[in-house]
């Protein structure tokens, strides 16, 4: 089953006093149930604005994107919102969903939650500010909060780009290992040792994504 599908993506954005710069030229992939997908590129290709249309954070200029209603999003730089504990993070987008009728109640929410943030290794920080927290424990915080409404898709933007190697790597198999089963991922990053964990590999380039060369 394909959970997520675009159909010639194009964004170009307006410089004043210049010709639009066109970052995607025409887009199309698609990403089946359970796979992991990562696209990679250099710096500048437009993985993150791709990425950020895939997760409707962007609109593109022309093209089309059909995702799932449920997914999650790790971002690079975590967007913990600081005034929240951790338990409030991780339940932030389910308390979202259950407004708009997709979720259970608040109880079965904030015992989800708990679970989660135990499967991340923060059992004893469930209660602490992001401020108290170390780069890896934000990320790991944010992998629970992406998995709240139990999505089919998580989109990840560079998730161990702020850690070190070693923090980065425990990340990355936590990934693997929680995207597991029919949730699938998709990855973009700059790390070949992120790419690794992914069954496919694309590289954007020219504004296109192509099949990355074993």
């Amino acid at each position: 089953m394909t959970v997520l599908a675009t159909i010639d993506i194009v964004k170009r954005f307006k410089i004043p006093g210049q010709k639009p710069v066109e970052v995607l030229k025409g887009v199309n992939f698609a990403v089946k149930a359970g796979e992991k997908v990562a696209i990679v590129g250099r710096s500048g290709a437009g993985k993150s604005t791709l990425l950020h249309i895939l997760g409707g954070l962007l609109k593109p200029t022309s093209g089309t994107v059909t995702r799932p209603e449920n997914f999650g999003f790790v971002f690079q730089s975590y967007h913990l919102m600081p005034e929240l504990t951790v338990l409030e993070n991780v339940m932030l987008p389910a308390k979202a969903a259950r407004v708009a009728g997709r979720m259970p109640g608040i109880a079965a929410v904030k015992e989800n939650a708990l679970a989660l943030i135990e499967r991340v290794g923060l059992a004893n920080r469930a209660h602490h500010l992001p401020a108290e927290l170390s780069g890896g424990e934000r990320q790991r915080a944010a992998i629970a909060r992406s998995l709240i409404t139990n999505p089919s898709l998580v989109l990840a933007d560079e998730p161990t780009g702020n850690l070190d190697a070693l923090t980065g790597a425990d990340i990355l198999r936590m990934l693997s290992e929680l995207s597991g089963g029919n949730v699938a991922l998709v990855l973009v990053t700059h790390s070949p040792e992120a790419a690794a964990i992914c069954d496919r590999v694309l590289t954007l380039e020219d504004g296109l994504l192509k099949q990355k060369d074993s």
